[in-house]
């Protein structure tokens, strides 16, 4: 049975810092870039029925250096919104605020995780109905790509915090006896 494979992207100045990083369009490093190529010879021979990506240069890069064609962006991929939080790390945050999550509380002026589990429900139905037509990939985001795993195996949004996911990493999500959602790999 098909897979949907989720990538995400190289490593950004930002993300080697643990800024959060949303909506502000940073590039990949050098290293993002190496990371994107060696995620590629992970998938090579694979072939794709669909190839959705974020909207933001950091996943589209990552795709194309992973020999990746895109066929459709999506703002349900985008990475969530860190509203205030943007560009600040979460020992910064804590700082401020002792005992934050992003995974139960959210940001101000961005979005909760329950607004998050709702994108990703969206991008992953419809990738489910594309699995008839082979593998499907996805180029994102870590947090948005947490998310996407715990929602895939019917947990809440907040589940995604116990799902490290690396830059450039590679994981599938899949099914067992052909019916059952399960994580087929992670963080590889």
């Amino acid at each position: 049975m098909a897979e949907i494979v989720l990538i995400r992207h190289g490593q950004t100045e930002w993300s080697a810092r643990g800024r959060h990083t949303s909506y502000t369009d940073l590039p990949l490093t050098s290293e993002g870039e190496r990371q994107a190529r060696s995620a590629g010879e992970r998938i090579a021979g694979r072939e794709f029925a669909a190839v959705l990506s974020s909207p933001r240069e950091r996943a589209r890069r990552t795709a194309e250096l992973a020999g990746l064609t895109v066929t459709e962006v999506t703002d349900d991929l985008a990475e969530w919104n860190y509203g205030e939080y943007e560009g600040i790390t979460t020992p910064e945050i804590r700082s401020g605020r002792p005992g934050w999550s992003l995974w139960t509380d959210g940001c101000p002026g961005g979005e909760s995780p329950e607004q998050v589990g709702a994108r990703l429900d969206r991008v992953l139905a419809r990738a489910r109905e594309m699995l008839t037509r082979g593998d499907v990939a996805m180029i994102a985001h870590g947090h948005c790509l947490r998310v996407a795993g715990a929602r895939w195996i019917g947990l809440p949004p907040a589940v995604g915090g116990l799902l490290r996911l690396d830059t450039a990493t590679y994981s599938a999500l899949g099914f067992e006896h052909d019916v059952d959602p399960v994580l087929a790999s992670w963080n590889g």
